[in-house]
């Protein structure tokens, strides 16, 4: 019975593999703002749709991020609830 207690509960690590998915996003989204920032002359059409999508790709990790903390908040408060009812 213990055992079942001491296990990490799926939804908090569904949680932490969306927070590190959304790290992994944010990452890529500001190297593309870098690479667009860097184009060569006659490119900057191009360059302002890939800014500008790497800018969306921004506000939706940080939604992601978001997101992913409350799972892992609603997974340790129920945790805690459980283990007070079992204690």
């Amino acid at each position: 019975m213990l055992d079942d207690i001491m296990q990490i509960p799926p939804s908090i690590i569904s949680g932490m593999n969306g927070f590190q998915a959304a790290q992994t996003d944010l990452t890529q989204a500001t190297i593309d703002i870098a690479g667009a920032s860097q184009s060569v002359a006659g490119t900057s059409v191009v360059a302002a749709e890939d800014t500008t999508q790497a800018l969306v790709d921004v506000a939706q990790a940080s939604i992601n991020a978001q997101a992913s903390a409350e799972v892992i908040q609603t997974s340790y408060d129920m945790l805690g609830s459980i283990i007070d009812i079992k204690v």
